[in-house]
């Protein structure tokens, strides 16, 4: 069951003998239908899990979900979160001398 609030689009009965605007028709409710299938619609929820978020945004669309540093976050275009991201670095040496 659908848990979005979308009416149904209307299937003709079919004519006894080939009809074009019957065809046509067909064609306009099944492209409705298809069009509803694709929308995500709204969503409202009081309860949900997500399991096995990924780490970082790499290779998700704008508006997915993801968990960093045990915080879930949304993907954004301008907003990298990249994985595996460190630096190092080193200035000058160090002598330590024990006696």
């Amino acid at each position: 069951m659908s848990s979005r609030n979308v009416p149904l689009p209307y299937f003709p009965v079919p004519p006894a003998q080939y009809n074009p605007v019957y065809l046509a028709e067909i064609v306009r409710a099944f492209s409705v239908y298809l069009a509803q299938q694709q929308n995500p619609g709204e969503g409202r929820n009081t309860f949900i899990v997500l399991t096995a978020l990924q780490d970082n945004d790499q290779g998700l669309e704008p508006g997915a979900l993801f968990q960093q540093g045990g915080f879930v976050k949304i993907t954004q275009a301008n907003t990298p979160h990249v994985g595996g991201l460190s630096a190092t670095g080193a200035v000058g040496t160090v002598t330590v001398n024990t006696t």
